[in-house]
């Protein structure tokens, strides 16, 4: 297998591209591992002239992208163009968005990459141009789930430098969660996450804790029923299947340093359950990790701050922080079974 990470380019009007390039000019300082970039070189070209990068872009393969990345960002072009309009995302670059994820998927399966990088992308841009998927997390199970025949779970993890965090429940009202609360999910949630640290993260033993959706997980059904007829049941049966599992406990007594040391990953019922002490603890450097794939994926835990695009005001740490833990992560999975090519 090459020993270079696929990164998908992301929105082209958006500051993926400024922090790519950022990271590869920061490869030495903060010993970067070996990337290439699935892009439009002349697009990437030009918008590293309108920061005043110097960065060379030189075109590659994914085999010989590891040689190249000492001297020049290596770039494995994309058949479709991208149009270099920062700050006003359109559907006509959508294609290439698109073509980028997908190679880079591809290209990871058949072991030409170690593994997927995302830089942000626009939603609305990509529908507009008939995108027919929620968001990155949803194409990337689908084009999982097309390489191995049957359906893929995704389960999407925060991971910063204090915390790891994986919510139940993602993107739907507050006012939703209770309902869409079962215990099959949180099993579900659960499984992935334990299965995912053991085979990428390299814990031999995971240790989850599984937070209550109530205040003070519900105080013994005196503030709501859920944790007593949904949480617990879960966790009762996670510890009888042997996975290291503790809840439903107070989310609010979950997140200080010395009860941190006594799990490996936070389990929360819905989405700021999660991501609020995880961003709290490191706003600049988590990363967002998808689960349940059969390959590695790791994204900036930020959108694509079009406001700023080609200024120079990006910061590319959480691109630096995914790309180091997707090259740790691969170390792990290297042993796993990869499908067909």
């Amino acid at each position: 297998m090459t020993s270079t990470l696929a990164v998908s380019s992301g929105e082209p009007s958006g500051i993926g591209p400024d922090i790519a390039i950022s990271a590869w000019t920061l490869r030495e300082k903060h010993q970067i591992p070996a990337f290439f970039v699935l892009a439009d070189p002349e697009f990437l070209a030009a918008r590293a002239i309108r920061l005043g990068q110097n960065c060379p872009i030189e075109i590659t393969t994914p085999e010989e992208a590891g040689h190249v990345f000492e001297r020049a960002l290596p770039v494995v072009p994309l058949k479709n163009r991208q149009t270099d309009h920062p700050g006003v995302p359109l559907a006509g670059n959508a294609p290439a968005t698109i073509e980028a994820i997908e190679q880079a998927v591809a290209l990871t399966l058949a072991g030409r990459a170690r593994a997927v990088v995302t830089c942000p992308i626009a939603k609305k841009a990509l529908y507009e141009a008939g995108f027919d998927f929620p968001g990155h997390t949803e194409f990337l199970a689908h084009l999982a789930g097309q390489r191995l025949g049957h359906k893929v779970t995704p389960v999407m993890m925060l991971a910063g430098p204090l915390l790891r965090a994986v919510p139940v429940t993602i993107h739907i009202p507050l006012s939703k969660v209770p309902a869409a609360l079962d215990i099959a999910n949180i099993l579900s949630v659960a499984r992935i996450t334990s299965a995912a640290l053991k085979d990428q993260f390299g814990i031999a033993n995971p240790r989850l804790a599984i937070a209550g959706l109530n205040p003070h997980a519900g105080e013994g059904g005196s503030m709501g029923d859920e944790d007593e007829n949904i949480v617990r049941p879960a966790v009762e049966t996670l510890q009888a299947e042997g996975i290291d599992a503790r809840g439903p406990l107070p989310a609010d007594t979950m997140f200080h340093a010395a009860a941190r040391a006594t799990y490996d990953t936070a389990i929360c019922m819905y989405h700021d359950q999660a991501l609020i002490p995880v961003k709290t603890l490191g706003f600049d450097d988590s990363v967002n990790v998808t689960l349940g794939l059969p390959f590695v994926r790791t994204s900036p835990d930020h959108g694509t701050a079009f406001d700023i695009a080609a200024t120079g005001k990006a910061k590319p740490d959480s691109l630096i922080a995914a790309l180091r833990l997707a090259d740790k992560m691969a170390m792990h999975n290297v042993h796993k079974q990869r499908p067909a090519a």
